[in-house]
């Protein structure tokens, strides 16, 4: 297998989400490290206020006659950041701080519950002694949780501006290929003209020259055909690019159409099953006939290719009540299932020659110009493929 490559990927976006994963970590080993240093002096701080807790506690008459107690209690007063509890040895709430003006006693459930749930995060300072002990429970600051949070905010809003910026490129992209699917269809178109109306003025001398030989004759016939061929593949060409004329066609007349054209120049080793009966058979779809004969005649050269020879390439047809699916089977050497989508991509061929554009095209078809939609619908090794359109139904497009 060999796959030609319309287009180099480009790889700058992986570059830009590389360096936005080293700017994500550095900020969060940086904030982490900021984050420890202040637990750090909270901590300190919380002790600090431990200390100035018990010694204004523990202080005796003698004490408060003759001490200065000023900087205790401005330690005291100083914390207004630190939500801390203050309770004795039987976790009775003595007093509470920084917890938004909360009551200890009418919101004393909370607080109960706040001691449980600091208790099992970190062990409390305990002050007094023996005969004499409280303990101070506290979290750390809003401060500090901010600052934690801080570079998955930054993680957040990259990834957002990564996004953006992807789909900016994948927008940019489609609209640069756009550009060269339509260069490249009317340059084809243009470079088959000439070689068109050489071969009809070929044929045309023929004519001339063999008047009377009845094969050659035939053999003219048959090569008008194929002359009428390429003036339709050209035409096709021409018209990718511009907003195409749907109109109402009979899916088993087109299908009948095809079958017909693709059992004269396939082997006879490959037998057709194709939708019978079709002068009592009518179901109409909107299509532009140009572009969908490209469709079918793609998937069927697709299903020769596939048996190399040899096998059977049915075609069935069924609808409900918004759409109607065509689905062209063959028997030939199937599709990996990790590659049902893949095949679809502009390059991708298992034959030796072609650019692999043939289901690309189809693809580009069906979706933007049918809004409808093809798709491996099934696949086995060895065993054969079948690939399906879905198409709304003509009655349906019509009255939207």
């Amino acid at each position: 297998m060999r796959r030609i490559k319309l287009y180099e990927k480009t790889r700058w976006r992986f570059l830009l989400i590389l360096i936005s994963l080293i700017v994500v970590a550095a900020s969060i080993s940086y904030t982490n490290t900021v984050a420890n240093q202040l637990k750090e002096d909270e901590l300190k701080n919380v002790k600090l206020w431990a200390d100035a807790q018990t010694k204004t506690f523990q202080a005796t008459d003698l004490e408060y006659e003759y001490c200065d107690f000023t900087l205790h209690s401005m330690i005291l007063e100083k914390n207004s950041d630190i939500p801390v509890i203050l309770t004795d040895e039987y976790k009775r709430i003595i007093d509470a701080r920084n917890f938004d003006n909360r009551d200890i006693v009418k919101d004393s459930i909370f607080f109960r519950k706040e001691i449980e749930r600091l208790s099992k995060i970190q062990t409390p300072i305990t002050i007094g002694d023996e005969n004499f002990k409280n303990y101070i429970y506290y979290r750390q600051s809003t401060i500090i949780t901010s600052l934690e949070w801080f570079p998955y905010f930054q993680f957040a809003i990259l990834g957002v501006l990564i996004l953006i910026s992807y789909f900016t490129f994948s927008l940019n992209r489609q609209a640069e290929q756009e550009r060269v699917w339509v260069g490249m269809a009317k340059e084809t178109a243009h470079q088959l003209g000439t070689p068109i109306t050489s071969l009809m003025g070929w044929v045309e001398n023929f004519k001339i020259m063999y008047p009377e030989d009845e094969n050659m004759m035939m053999m003219c016939e048959e090569m008008n055909l194929d002359i009428e061929l390429l003036k339709l593949v050209a035409n096709r060409f021409e018209k990718i690019g511009t907003i195409p004329v749907l109109e109402s066609r009979n899916i088993y007349e087109n299908l009948q159409k095809h079958h017909n054209y693709v059992k004269q120049r396939a082997s006879r080793k490959i037998t057709f099953d194709f939708p019978e009966n079709i002068e009592n058979r009518t179901l109409n779809i909107n299509i532009n006939p140009l572009l969908f004969d490209w469709v079918i005649e793609n998937l069927l050269k697709n299903a020769l290719d596939a048996m190399e020879g040899k096998g059977k390439i049915t075609a069935t047809v069924q609808e409900d009540e918004q759409y109607v699916y065509i689905d062209v089977t063959d028997s030939g050497k199937g599709i990996a299932k990790r590659k049902f989508k893949s095949v679809f991509q502009p390059g991708y061929s298992t034959k030796k020659r072609g650019w692999g554009l043939g289901l690309s095209l189809c693809k580009r078809i069906v979706e933007k110009y049918h809004n409808g939609k093809i798709f491996v619908l099934s696949s086995v090794e060895g065993k054969g493929t079948t690939f399906r359109i879905r198409l709304p139904q003509a009655k349906k497009v019509e009255s939207t």
